[in-house]
């Protein structure tokens, strides 16, 4: 039997979803790719689908993951970017083989130059990066408003001002959090205890 492993938290951005296969980093870290078959499934996923991957592979992933992190982070900030995350995704993107096509519907694909080319996707991500992080594409970087998470995330909000990097997870965790403080808050001066009913109806809402 199939070993459980966390869920992919998908988003709309190549490079800054791959950054949360590593969730929570400032809390209890959460890996999403331990192992080089998740890595395969999560790269299909995103429509870089290659057959096999390496325990070495999944090294270069991680630390193409960390840097473009890094990288990511400090723009966020409007930081110097580390030298060393920057060397890092230039070489996954350089080094990468991918070339870009067209299907019938109108749509791009990625052909890598072999089934097993872990290193053609992560050139895709590393390019996909590098137009984030030279302000090339209509957003802003940021970083997660959640004190456990503070992952970068780009921002394509009309307004510009989104705060979480995931709405469903993030998002709804720190409101949670702020619903319970506050029911305990009430309950505290009126000496009543927390409506009970009122936060599982609070959990429940998407």
């Amino acid at each position: 039997m199939r070993a459980e492993f966390p869920e992919f938290r998908l988003g709309t951005v190549l490079a800054t979803s791959f950054t949360g296969t590593l969730s929570e980093r400032r809390g209890h870290p959460v890996e999403r790719i331990p192992t080089p078959h998740r890595l395969v499934d999560w790269l299909a996923v995103n429509g870089l689908a290659v057959d096999s991957c390496t325990t070495a592979q999944l090294e270069l992933a991680r630390e193409l993951r960390e840097s473009i992190h890094a990288a990511a982070t400090a723009a966020a900030i409007q930081d110097a970017l580390p030298a060393s995350a920057v060397q890092v995704i230039n070489d996954r993107s350089t080094q990468g083989r991918a070339a870009a096509i067209l299907t019938p519907e109108g749509h791009r694909q990625w052909r890598l130059s072999s089934a097993s080319s872990v290193e053609d996707a992560l050139g895709v991500i590393a390019a996909d990066a590098i137009s984030i992080i030279a302000g090339e594409r209509d957003g802003k970087l940021a970083l997660c408003a959640s004190p456990t998470c503070q992952a970068a995330f780009f921002d394509t909000s009309q307004s510009r001002t989104r705060r979480w990097c995931d709405m469903n997870t993030c998002g709804n965790r720190q409101k949670k959090a702020r619903f319970n403080a506050n029911q305990r808050k009430n309950a505290g001066q009126s000496g009543a205890k927390p409506d009970d009913d009122a936060t599982a109806r609070y959990s429940n809402t998407p």
